[in-house]
């Protein structure tokens, strides 16, 4: 037998002998690549530590469940608060397309132009604006829908 394989099982008898005092103890080793821990003397810098335990750690008492639960409402209540805040601000990015179409059509009026093309042009810019506040009215009531749905998921949250 290998002088080396024989130390090898030398020493694992003596762990399984006397496992406890093998058990509490480790090795600290710091060489180029930087420091390991381990059950057995890597180097002769190797520095000798104990495990020792605190008497004062005590289990936790409480319930695991409620803990994760508080948790989840926690993450849900701060998600629907994020998607209030996103819907709220597309009624906001809503708005102001709205309005920029609305300045856009009465730019229209500022040009030269005769008195017959101005009432033409008066028309069409009073359908083109009632064009958008019928569809402003649908995509707001859209989006109201949904914050109001979302706000009432938040209620049964709080």
């Amino acid at each position: 037998m290998k002088p080396c394989t024989f130390f090898a099982i030398f020493i694992s008898l003596l762990l399984l002998a006397d496992p406890a005092s093998a058990a509490d103890q480790y090795y600290k080793c710091v060489t180029n690549k930087g420091t390991t821990f381990s059950q057995f003397p890597c180097s002769e810098q190797a520095t000798e530590h104990k495990l020792t335990v605190s008497p004062n750690v005590t289990p936790s008492n409480s319930n695991h469940v409620k803990v994760l639960n508080s948790l989840e409402r926690e993450q849900i209540i701060r998600n629907l608060n994020a998607e209030i805040r996103s819907v709220k601000h597309r009624l906001a990015i809503l708005s102001r397309d709205r309005d920029r179409a609305e300045y856009s059509q009465q730019q229209r009026l500022n040009r030269l132009m005769s008195d017959d093309e101005k009432r033409n042009v008066s028309k069409d810019i009073k359908k083109q604006i009632k064009v958008l506040n019928k569809t402003y009215a649908k995509n707001t009531k859209a989006i109201n829908k949904q914050l109001s749905e979302l706000e009432k998921k938040l209620k049964r949250y709080d």
